[in-house]
């Protein structure tokens, strides 16, 4: 089989790159061709369809830049229905006569103008919903630092009057504009065959939100056997992630003041940085330390030994792949019980769950797992356990293939 696989970034960026490469490697794996569509960037890997990819372009920059209605119309045109992306995919799609486009993060830099010119191709689209950009404007349910579900039923207004987007009243009107384009035009709703959900908390909540193309619950998965557990815990905690306010990191530090005979490692970076320093510097608090950046091997190494990893997100987090990598580790996870992640963490079986924001709670839960080290183990345990049962390459190739088996034969 022959499979069209657009991402905006050709590049290992996040979490949508990072499943986008994994599953192309695994196709390739079993015998099909991949060919990526992308933008172009000097950090992409190479490709012998990168003549195809569509011009650079970097938003933030160019919103603060844009002067006049010119410009801004430039912006959203790039945005909301890319001349120059539906040319160049209808040029891919000539020279390369795909049997099927796997969709993945392409609003924006992209966006969704290549869905006209692969319908008029007649070829089928399944799209993965690494965020909720196709019922929130700002993509992840997020406005002013906390969940808000106020564009609901197409309130897309609500974007701009609370200016959702980077606390920007042009991207916020740029974004409400965008979807009240693509909701009149049926650019999903009339092209998408299916969506894969890696959820089954975003799977509902689309759904719930409008959505009513044809959704597939699909787990992310993971090469567990790249990973060897340990399962010997030493007293201290990982979170690993970016520092902005909806991962919980105030949360988290507020909680570490009261725990006993542990220490907490950060690995990330991000807005928040500087102000978790100083916070830790005039609060005293010294069971923890921020590391930075970790490569991949380093952050691994850590993960492996500790007690639990922490994952005190505030926000509907998807399918994280910090909570699947935790458990190959042989790590139990201490997750908030909020969006995707309660059906990762198995309360007291994979990891302990506690209320998103909750401070107190979550510093009993670490406290537990400094005080029953052999319980924490055991979780650990049945962590890889469960990893290696609901998340392997083989079942994720199965179930992806026969999606892609089902909407070919619908044509």
């Amino acid at each position: 089989m022959r499979i069209l696989m657009c991402n905006t970034f050709y590049y290992l960026r996040g979490g949508s790159e990072r499943c986008t490469f994994d599953l192309t490697a695994l196709l390739e794996a079993n015998g099909h061709e991949v060919i990526p569509f992308a933008m172009r960037h000097e950090r992409n890997l190479p490709s012998p369809y990168a003549d195809y990819f569509v011009s650079h372009v970097d938003f933030p920059t160019l919103l603060r830049e844009s002067k006049g209605i010119g410009a801004k119309l430039q912006v959203a045109e790039r945005t909301i229905y890319s001349r120059e992306a539906k040319t160049k995919i209808a040029a891919l799609i000539e020279a390369t006569k795909p049997d099927i486009a796997h969709v993945h993060g392409i609003a924006h830099e992209i966006s969704p103008s290549i869905f006209s010119a692969l319908r008029a191709a007649k070829i089928p689209i399944v799209q993965t919903l690494h965020d909720y950009k196709v019922v929130c404007p700002n993509t992840n349910f997020v406005s002013q630092g906390a969940v808000c579900e106020a564009c609901k039923g197409q309130r897309f207004y609500n974007v701009m009057r609370r200016r959702c987007k980077r606390d920007s009243l042009a991207a916020s009107m740029l974004a409400g504009v965008e979807a009240y384009a693509h909701q009149i035009m049926g650019i999903y709703a009339k092209n998408i065959d299916a969506y894969i959900a890696p959820s089954r908390f975003l799977r509902d909540k689309v759904i719930e939100h409008g959505i009513r193309n044809e959704v597939v619950f699909l787990p992310n998965f993971l090469h567990v056997d790249t990973f060897a557990p340990c399962h010997e815990a030493d007293s201290y905690f990982v979170y690993a992630g970016r520092l902005v306010d909806v991962k919980g990191v105030r949360t988290l530090l507020a909680a570490m003041r009261t725990v006993k005979g542990a220490k907490l490692y950060i690995a990330g970076t991000g807005e928040l940085e500087e102000e978790l320093r100083a916070m830790i510097a005039e609060q005293e608090i010294t069971n923890v330390e921020l590391l930075g950046h970790l490569g991949k091997e380093e952050l691994t190494k850590l993960v492996r030994r500790a007690s639990a990893t922490i994952v005190p997100s505030e926000w509907y987090e998807n399918c994280p792949m910090s909570v699947l990598e935790s458990f190959a580790c042989g790590t139990p996870v201490i997750g908030a019980r909020i969006g995707g992640i309660p059906e990762l963490v198995q309360d007291q079986h994979s990891g302990i769950l506690f209320t998103a924001g909750n401070a107190a709670e979550l510093a009993a839960a670490m406290q537990f797992a400094v005080d029953q080290p052999a319980a924490m183990v055991a979780m650990g345990q049945a962590a890889r356990r469960q990893v290696e049962r609901d998340h392997s390459p083989a079942t994720h190739y199965a179930q992806t293939t026969a999606l892609y088996a089902s909407v070919l034969a619908r044509r």
